[in-house]
């Protein structure tokens, strides 16, 4: 009798369980391959399911201070005006062959994100994290009145610390110095190891998506960007973080190989604005608002020698619309010659999915590059998965085997090329504030090919006989990631 009233108990369970996953999951409109990851895994795990979802599978809250989109756009129409006086001089504001090419791109980021193409730019490029950071100690060193950090890893270690210790030093000679950090990447930060700093007049705040991370649910939200403007005027952006993998100090991970751009020119001015609109949205009460002033946007130290065009193109959930991912699916189906991609997760949805065979098909040379490593073991299984489903159509994959692959980057054409924070996964494309730049020259895409060429030195192309050869119990553990893929 005791057994027959525990198995109609377990019965009620299930029941209930299904019919309320089901409401849950279908209560708003959504991603049908997110819906059914999700049905997967509240049926699989009854009561402990709608506790990850609690966390991790709400939609982001929406309060206006919240939807950083709401942020008023500082400082845009200084750079507006900086561009149009520019033509209007005819200097430098002549057309290239890569903006006209890339012309329906550059469109469609600045009316869907209201971010100009500007065009009085040089950069520099970095691939190792020690040469990145030495270079950039020397531009915070020479900072003369302010300096603002925002990563998604700020860590407490030997890197972080020497960093933070230096910018405490600017702090004192009178410096206005912010740092912007993301806690759930920031192993071991706390506002003890933050107090010198903010003792010496520093400013440091955790990203708005650390703040009422239960009430609010925003523990699948974070800030991914890397960005550090100096004065206005240099700014830096690309994939690495603050730690000590990112400078090869790890044991686990070995070279950490990556890639981040050193501007100097008017795009500085969009990292500024993007800067300004992250911090605005995360102060808290009694925190005065960052407001335009010419020390922040300084139109008189524009590198107007320069003619290099670039956008810096921001994206996140607080956005209706994944602009990041949209982008780049326009520049992929328009390819006619190469789209050539490195990045550490592969786990493209359908739409990238389908622009990515399609250009294959087409004759593209589509090639892309993963890492040899796990970081995160079910995301390396997926993109895994997808690494030997996109073999399948005649896309070259090339597992990168000297260290760890972090790089973001792509080139089409050797025309456009990009470097940033956005992985092409589904976290990037819908759940992260990422932050991108996109550069229209033909000179910079080569070198970034060439660096890609490199490293396929150190790597290996993934073949049949390599796909085969993972064995039964290893693709089995990629399909089941795979269907985890969506939520990861």
């Amino acid at each position: 009798m005791i057994d027959l009233w525990i198995i109609w108990v377990i019965i009620a369970i299930l029941v209930l369980n299904t019919l309320s996953a089901l409401i849950t999951v279908f209560h708003r409109p959504r991603n049908i391959v997110t819906t059914w990851a999700w049905i997967l895994v509240l049926m699989l795990l009854p009561v402990v399911g709608f506790l990850i979802y609690a966390f991790f599978g709400r939609g982001i809250a929406q309060e206006k201070i919240f939807n950083i989109s709401n942020q008023e756009h500082i400082g845009l129409h200084q750079l507006k005006k900086m561009e149009l006086d520019a033509k209007s001089k005819k200097q430098n504001g002549s057309r290239t062959d890569e903006t006209y090419y890339a012309r329906h791109v550059i469109s469609f980021f600045d009316k869907t994100e209201d971010t100009p193409l500007t065009r009085h730019n040089e950069i520099e490029l970095y691939y190792d994290g020690k040469e990145k950071f030495k270079r950039l100690f020397e531009d915070v060193r020479n900072a003369k009145e302010t300096i603002h950090v925002e990563y998604y890893a700020f860590i407490k270690s030997n890197i972080g610390q020497e960093f933070l210790d230096l910018l405490t030093e600017k702090a004192k000679e009178g410096l206005e110095v912010r740092i912007l950090y993301d806690p759930w990447g920031s192993g071991g930060t706390n506002k003890k190891w933050f107090k010198p700093f903010v003792d010496a007049g520093g400013q440091v705040l955790p990203f708005i998506t650390s703040k009422n991370v239960i009430y609010k649910t925003r523990l699948n939200y974070h800030l991914h960007r890397k960005l550090v403007i100096l004065d206005g005027i240099t700014g830096w952006i690309g994939g690495f973080n603050v730690g000590d993998q990112y400078v090869g100090e790890s044991k686990k991970f070995g070279y950490w190989r990556d890639t981040h751009i050193r501007v100097k020119g008017t795009a500085t001015l969009l990292m500024q604005e993007r800067f300004f609109q992250d911090w605005n949205a995360s102060i808290d009460h009694g925190i005065k608002p960052l407001v335009f002033l010419e020390k922040y946007f300084p139109a008189d130290k524009s590198n107007t020698n320069a003619n290099l065009p670039i956008q810096i193109v921001s994206d996140g959930p607080d956005s209706r619309q994944e602009i990041l991912k949209d982008g780049f699916i326009d520049m992929i189906v328009n390819a006619k010659k190469s789209v050539w991609i490195q990045t550490p997760y592969l786990i493209p949805d359908d739409p990238m999915f389908t622009a990515l065979t399609i250009a294959s098909r087409s004759g593209v040379d589509v090639r892309i590059m993963v890492p040899c490593m796990p970081d995160h073991p079910f995301i390396y299984r997926a993109t895994q998965y997808y690494s030997n489903l996109l073999t399948q159509f005649g896309i070259k994959i090339y597992s990168y085997e000297k260290g760890f692959l972090h790089a973001k980057t792509s080139i089409i054409d050797e025309k456009i090329c990009s470097v940033g924070s956005m992985n092409h996964d589904f976290r990037s494309y819908s759940l992260n504030f990422e932050a991108n730049a996109f550069i229209y020259d033909s000179k910079i895409a080569h070198k970034v090919k060439r660096s890609f060429e490199k490293d396929m030195e150190d790597s290996i192309l993934i073949t049949q006989e390599v796909i085969d050869n993972q064995g039964v119990w290893m693709h089995f553990k990629q399909r089941f990631s795979r269907l985890l893929s969506p939520i990861l």
